[in-house]
């Protein structure tokens, strides 16, 4: 049986959006994840913000309790539903936009288009235009195989193999859970592919059971499959918009512990957008910052709301 969401579902016209709100005051904080993440990742962060203002994460199309959407996934077109939802759900502006990963891209993109909505920035260890808009050999490797996974998921989700294995892992089998993932995917699934989908034994058991069940959903994998296979697009469309800067808009910029220094290069360079910014270090941290560091991720959201409402 499918939980119940914790949020509400938003008719923005083509489908249903899931989102969540905690808290009160202004500028309302609102939280996009990374790639295969969703509302349920900032699990360790949005509680934190909550006690100081709104704090709002949402589903994109296909994941968690979110509806399949129009195709393709691209930055442009989840940031033109990320608008049309938060006037649908009355969440009034201006808004703090806090970016995870390819969620960076999509804040970047909502920043540009509504610059009269957006108050400030945080990003987290965020994809960049210049890995993806014309990608080298091995990223182009990483998209083909990211598809190839994501149609295997489908199949496997279709066939309720998907769901064995979520049950071999939520039992703690992980060997015989990786074993079965692997023999779908024909041995194509490796543990570092693992890491598009959030570390689910960081987060507290409540979390995890819906988590698991989520990515037995096709819809999932279909979304997550488009989002891979149109980041080139995506990127080309935050490259597009000519984004001279983030003005005075208060804007922390967070990169993971682990950030190798050509990262850490276009982190600095993309704080220094704002007038107003700032580039942090998640000592200890992987890519997946709000679990390995939520309270670092917490500091940043009150620093830039505090510099909002000043």
């Amino acid at each position: 049986m499918k939980p119940a969401p914790p949020g509400r579902l938003i008719d923005i016209g083509t489908h249903r959006l899931h989102i969540n709100c905690a808290g009160s005051g202004a500028p309302a904080v609102i939280f996009d994840a990374a790639l295969g993440g969703s509302s349920l990742s900032w699990a360790l962060v949005q509680p934190g913000v909550a006690r100081v203002t709104r704090a709002c994460a949402y589903d994109r199309a296909g994941f968690s309790w979110s509806e399949a959407g129009p195709f393709p996934r691209t930055a442009g077109r989840i940031a033109g539903e990320l608008h049309t939802l938060l006037q649908a759900a009355g969440v009034p502006p201006p808004y703090v936009l806090v970016g995870h990963s390819f969620g960076g891209l999509v804040v970047r993109l909502f920043a540009q288009r509504h610059p009269d909505l957006t108050a400030g920035l945080v990003l987290l260890d965020p994809a960049h235009p210049e890995h993806w808009a014309d990608p080298a050999d091995k990223e182009r490797v990483s998209i083909d195989r990211g598809v190839r996974l994501c149609r295997q998921g489908a199949w496997a989700a279709r066939l309720g193999v998907a769901r064995v294995v979520a049950s071999l892992a939520g039992l703690g089998a992980l060997r015989p859970a990786r074993a079965l993932a692997a023999l779908v995917s024909r041995g194509g699934l490796r543990r570092e592919d693992e890491s598009i989908l959030a570390p689910a034994w960081k987060l507290p058991p409540d979390i995890r059971r819906p988590l698991r069940r989520f990515w037995t959903e096709e819809k999932f994998y279909a979304a997550l499959g488009s989002q891979i296979e149109s980041i080139c697009e995506s990127a080309r469309e935050v490259a597009a918009t000519g984004e001279s800067g983030f003005g005075d808009r208060p804007t922390v910029v967070i990169s993971a512990g682990n950030a190798d220094e050509d990262r850490l290069r276009l982190q600095e360079a993309l704080a220094a957008k704002s007038s107003r910014g700032r580039h942090v270090i998640a000592e200890g941290s992987g890519h997946w910052i709000p679990l390995d560091r939520p309270e670092v991720v917490v500091r940043a959201i009150e620093e830039v709301v505090e510099a909002c409402r000043r």
